[in-house]
């Protein structure tokens, strides 16, 4: 029987709102690829690259695509004997709220794209007319 629509949406609504401040083992992270069985390649601001496994409550509920963001708690499984350097405890939903945030981390800053620094760019042109051209 598939998840109820309720705990569904409760999980979509959790991920829209960042929280008011990270503890010292939380970070953002950009997620690189999926590794399978609910784990994921993580790049941390550092520019380490952490496997991380997906927290219980977003199993089947939401899915991550690569380039989102994250929020990774790597204590949340030091005591295990393996591989896995941290837990993926939040899903950036709404990323235009969470940037807003001071903890947002300076490495993942939005980039402008070559079109949006040429502001003198009038977008596209058509070509000129047989009339312009022999006036």
């Amino acid at each position: 029987m598939p998840k109820p629509r309720r705990n569904i949406d409760a999980v979509a609504q959790e991920t829209l709102t960042p929280p008011d401040q990270l503890s010292q083992t939380q970070s953002i992270a950009r997620l690189k690829q999926a590794a399978g069985n609910n784990l994921y390649q993580l790049e941390l601001p550092s520019g380490k690259t952490v496997l991380a496994e997906l927290h219980q409550k977003f199993r089947s509920t939401i899915w991550l695509k690569r380039g989102s963001y994250v929020l990774v708690d790597t204590a949340a499984l030091a005591d295990r004997d393996n591989k896995i350097g941290g837990e993926i405890i939040n899903v950036v939903g709404d990323e235009k709220a969470w940037r807003k945030e001071s903890y947002w981390p300076a490495e993942f800053a939005a980039k402008k794209s070559s079109y949006d620094e040429e502001s003198d760019d009038e977008g596209p042109q058509m070509p000129p007319s047989d009339d312009e051209e022999e006036g």
